[in-house]
C-alpha cells in the first residue's frame, strides 16, 4: 500500500458491522465515516459528521491500514460527505488495490474520480431543508443536479431517496421531476427509504411504501441497523 505523505482526513468514527441500507443490505462491512458535510439536512442522523463535525484528523495511510485490518471484504466510505475531500481519492485507491469492495456513500453534490464498486447516492429532497440561516445554502447545493448526473454517467450507482409517506405523496412527484432531469437509472437501482429512527415507525412507513414500489418497480431500502441495534453510533 502506497499513499503520498501528507494526505489527511478528519474521521468521525470507524467500525465493522452489517450494511443496513441499499442493495447490499446485510453484507458485513467496515465503515469509515469522514467528518464534514456541505448540506444541513433537518433529519440528519449523523450530526457529529455534519452539523458538528467531530473526530481526529488522521493520515490516510493509517485509516486505510485500520480498515484493511478488519479482514472484512466490503468497505464503506461514508460521512458526512466523503466526496468533499481530496484525500478520499488515495484512500479509496489504496483499499481497491488490496482487493476490497468499496462503496462510497454520498449526497451526489460533488463529482470527482474515485475508485469504487458502488456509488451509493442519496439525493436530497425538499423534506431535508432545515429552518434558519443554513436553509438557503442547503437548498442551493442540493438543487444542483449537474454533479449527480456526472456521477450516474461515470459509476455503477444506486439512488436512495428518503421519503415520509405520512406527509403525503409529494415526495414522489419530486423524485419523478429529479429523475426526468438525469441520465436513465434502472428502476431496480432506484430505492425508497422511509424516514425514521425507530423500528416501529420504519416498519409502518415501509408498509405504506410497498404499493408504490410494486407499481414502479423500485426497491425498498431498509434500515436494518436500526432494527438490530437501535439508533446509535458505531452500528
Amino acid at each position: 500500500m502506497s499513499i503520498k505523505a501528507g494526505q489527511r482526513l478528519r474521521i468521525a468514527e470507524t467500525f465493522t458491522s452489517i450494511q443496513g441500507e441499499g442493495i447490499w443490505s446485510g453484507v458485513p462491512s467496515t465503515f469509515v465515516r469522514v467528518s464534514g458535510c456541505n448540506l444541513r439536512c433537518s433529519w440528519c442522523d449523523t450530526p457529529y459528521a455534519s452539523w458538528r463535525p467531530e473526530g481526529d484528523v488522521r493520515d490516510v495511510d493509517d485509516v486505510a491500514r485500520e480498515a484493511l485490518s478488519s479482514g472484512v471484504r466490503h468497505i464503506v466510505l461514508t460521512g458526512g460527505e466523503p466526496m468533499l475531500f481530496d484525500a478520499i481519492v488515495p484512500l479509496a485507491a489504496a483499499l481497491k488495490a488490496e482487493g476490497r469492495t468499496v462503496t462510497v456513500e454520498t449526497a451526489g453534490t460533488v463529482f470527482r474520480e474515485v475508485a469504487c464498486d458502488l456509488m451509493s447516492i442519496s439525493p436530497k429532497l425538499s423534506n431535508s431543508a432545515p429552518d434558519g440561516p443554513e436553509r438557503g445554502r442547503h437548498e442551493t447545493v442540493r438543487a444542483d443536479l449537474d454533479p449527480l448526473a456526472d456521477l450516474i454517467r461515470r459509476y455503477d450507482v444506486q439512488l436512495k431517496f428518503v421519503v415520509d409517506p405520512d406527509s403525503g405523496w409529494g415526495d414522489l412527484d419530486e423524485i419523478d421531476a429529479i429523475l426526468d432531469r438525469l441520465p436513465p437509472v434502472p428502476a431496480d437501482r432506484t430505492l425508497l427509504m422511509a424516514e425514521g429512527t425507530d423500528p416501529t415507525t420504519l416498519s409502518r412507513r415501509e408498509a405504506l411504501l410497498a404499493p408504490v414500489l410494486v407499481e414502479r418497480g423500485w426497491r425498498l431500502s431498509p434500515r436494518l441497523h436500526i432494527g438490530m441495534f437501535g439508533n446509535r453510533r458505531g452500528t
